[in-house]
């Protein structure tokens, strides 16, 4: 058996890593021209129900123990006059260790072997299980998997769905040297995560590697309310904490970075299709959400539960038919069992709504 996966993303990689554990080969093919041509995003935490599962599956365990940042699972949540209502130290029990993005990604890299993923290999079209490529080359694929995220090439041969907004949006911005440059800032935010949720807006912050603060600014308003002002300014993005606490909107205002804007769509909830014969999907390709902490987890246990059922039948499909029912289920629960979605914290007194929330879990 050889397994064709589109898309070097966390979902992908844990996928080729189990499969190559249990000696079955892979082939992933990524659009980015090398590992480091894009930047990777910031900080995960990885579950110890889901995302560290995988990881136990693709025995990096050592390995993922050793990126980990330690003290980011501390978490508080302040209201918008920069008053504690709640906090929580990191003690080092918690389930949900916090490490960046782009180093799970460099771990997983390392453990695969050389040449199992193809750079610059953009796909352009995919029919059946023949893959088409922009360079003009093609692949009859034995097994494909599309790991290729939310505006997947491979989805179309499975589902007629298409991602749909899902009616709130990021607008990122990053503080570099934040303790000696950022120093109020630094101290609202702590020494993990900060929360701070408001009626149809929201501050909500990371202390990363570095001394750098990563924050995510959301705003739960159409899409077409951005072209009302310049999103890249840092100052018209602020106009909208009018009355904050100021060491709070300099979390904006003091960016080192132009601010981004990220929107988020979803897939149709209980999105799933019916069998096609040598094909199926994993991660943000197969159900997107809206962030929620699950997404990477989901992607990395979908990942390693589908190499573990190709290793476990002889059948390829009866291998597919296994994994995508579990994940279908998967997949519904989490939907169900998820309780705070940053959107859902949005509203009258948001910030004790989320302490509540918090407390009765």
């Amino acid at each position: 058996m050889h397994v064709t996966i589109i898309g070097a993303g966390l979902g992908g990689l844990t996928l080729a890593r189990v499969l190559h554990v249990h000696g079955i080969p892979s082939t992933v093919h990524e659009a980015e021209e090398s590992p480091t041509s894009r930047a990777q995003g910031g900080m995960l935490d990885i579950h110890d129900y889901n995302g560290q599962l995988a990881l136990e599956a693709a025995g990096l365990m050592d390995e993922f123990r050793a990126i980990v940042l330690p003290g980011r699972e501390a978490m508080r949540i302040l209201d918008s006059t920069g008053a504690v209502l709640h906090e929580q130290a990191d003690d080092g029990t918690g389930g949900r260790p916090e490490a960046l993005r782009a180093d799970l990604r460099r771990m997983l890299l390392d453990s695969l072997p050389a040449g199992t993923v193809r750079w610059g290999s953009k796909v352009t079209a995919v029919s059946g299980r023949t893959v088409t490529f922009a360079d003009g080359g093609t692949v009859e694929a034995e097994v494909l998997v599309g790991a290729d995220g939310a505006w997947s090439r491979v989805r179309p041969v499975l589902s007629d769905a298409r991602p749909a907004y899902a009616g709130s949006s990021f607008v990122e911005t990053y503080l570099y040297d934040a303790d000696t440059r950022h120093p109020e800032a630094a101290r609202a935010v702590g020494g993990g995560s900060l929360m701070v949720p408001g009626k149809s807006m929201g501050i909500f912050a990371h202390r990363e590697a570095g001394d750098t603060l990563h924050t995510y600014v959301e705003f739960s308003k159409p899409l077409d309310w951005f072209d009302t002002f310049d999103v890249t300014d840092p100052a018209a993005v602020a106009r909208h904490f009018e009355g904050w606490a100021p060491e709070l909107t300099a979390l904006i205002t003091d960016t080192d970075t132009t601010p981004v804007l990220r929107a988020h769509h979803t897939l149709p909830d209980g999105h799933r299709w019916d069998r096609v014969p040598g094909v199926t999907l994993v991660g943000d390709a197969a159900h997107l959400l809206p962030p929620n902490g699950e997404g990477a987890n989901l992607a990395m246990l979908d990942g390693a539960e589908l190499a573990l059922a190709l290793a476990r039948h002889a059948d390829v499909e009866t291998a597919l038919a296994s994994f995508e029912q579990e994940m279908f289920e998967r997949t519904a629960k989490t939907v169900a069992d998820d309780g705070i979605t940053l959107q859902s914290l949005f509203g009258d007194d948001a910030p004790q709504k989320l302490v509540d929330l918090l407390l009765d879990a």
